[in-house]
């Protein structure tokens, strides 16, 4: 015999209720995960937040509509790429300045040590830059956000043959471009 709990009834009542729980549980597997990615694009955490926000509220619109998503994740990816496209769009009328360009002081960490860590992922980025943009996609995906092939296979449409190939090639380009830097 089972008895009824508020919750039970609740979502009875109001079905939004389970599309809600539902989605904050999507939420909060991804928000790290799409924000990172975003970020190592733009550089900006000003403009990864706004844009990460965009992704979820978009991916919120049709999760709410009750159509079917069959991988959550390569969906959220999807609408990451086409609202970076967006913003890559606009960023070419306008100069975005970023207000973490502005040095605020954090007694937590040495200046030295700061300076060596915001070198260090600067120059990540600036070499990241360098490749082609299907390379940055694969090599975020898999190594800063530890996605395995198959599931970067349905982010990106392709097949896991075709992902080991271009990461493969991407670590390849990345190899070459270290060594030519150092």
């Amino acid at each position: 015999m089972s008895y009824l709990n508020f919750d039970n009834v609740l979502s009875f009542f109001n079905p939004m209720e389970n599309y809600k729980k539902k989605f904050t549980k999507i939420y909060d597997q991804h928000i790290d995960k799409i924000y990172r990615f975003i970020f190592l694009k733009v550089g900006s955490a000003e403009t990864a937040e706004d844009l990460t926000a965009q992704v979820f509220t978009r991916g919120w619109k049709k999760f709410k509509s009750g159509e079917k998503i069959k991988n959550e994740s390569a969906y959220l990816f999807q609408i990451a790429r086409t609202q970076l496209a967006n913003f890559y769009r606009q960023e070419a009328k306008y100069k975005i300045v970023s207000v973490s360009a502005i040095d605020i002081e954090d007694s937590a960490h040495t200046p030295e040590e700061e300076q060596k860590v915001k070198g260090e992922i600067k120059e990540m980025q600036d070499l990241l830059g360098e490749l082609k943009e299907q390379y940055q996609d694969i090599l975020i995906l898999r190594y800063i956000d530890d996605y395995s092939i198959s599931d970067i296979a349905l982010m990106l449409n392709k097949s896991e043959g075709a992902v080991r190939v271009m990461l493969h090639r991407a670590l390849g380009d990345l190899r070459k471009k270290i060594k030519k830097e150092y």
